[in-house]
């Protein structure tokens, strides 16, 4: 990974603007080299209660958060003080990853990606209520990549079933 500083007449790594793929997305300013470190994701750090909290509180779409999870038990609230990195668009093909390091999120190329190419990276979310026809209908995935899963649903746990032994005759 690099976090080379660039010169400051430089073109921006990223720039939001209309996506096609859901309303608004983050696309690459200029070229972005594999490995490059392109944004952090950043907001105001809560805990989890509080984010139930003000999810509830918001009465928006339940899948139209900007919440990330720290290995700490946190999270980051893009909503509240983020900046654009909030609005990178989930891909079941993602051409970025974003790593945590030291409490601090940043998104990083995974490949070459070309000047105005949108940025995206899989963020499975995890849905603890029923996946109903509904359920999974608003958090359809819509990044168009030939093995889209149609989700951006994590698959649910599934408990595991002892087996019984047999008993010897």
């Amino acid at each position: 990974m690099t976090d080379t500083p660039l010169p400051s007449d430089a073109a921006p790594a990223c720039v939001a603007r209309n996506s096609p793929v859901h309303g608004q997305g983050v696309f690459a300013g200029r070229d972005l080299h594999a490995g490059e470190r392109i944004i952090e994701y950043t907001g105001e750090r809560i805990e989890w209660d509080e984010a139930i909290r003000r999810s509830a509180q918001s009465g928006g779409p339940v899948n139209h958060t900007f919440y990330f999870s720290l290995e700490d038990g946190r999270v980051i609230d893009g909503g509240s003080g983020g900046n654009d990195s909030r609005l990178i668009n989930h891909s079941c093909e993602p051409n970025c990853e974003a790593f945590e390091e030291d409490g601090q999120v940043f998104i990083y190329a995974m490949q070459d990606i070309a000047a105005g190419a949108e940025l995206n990276y899989s963020y499975p979310l995890i849905y603890d209520g029923p996946h109903t026809r509904a359920v999974k209908a608003a958090f359809a995935c819509h990044c168009g990549a030939p093995t889209c899963s149609g989700t951006m649903l994590a698959p649910k746990q599934r408990p595991v079933k002892k087996n019984k032994k047999a008993k010897a005759p």
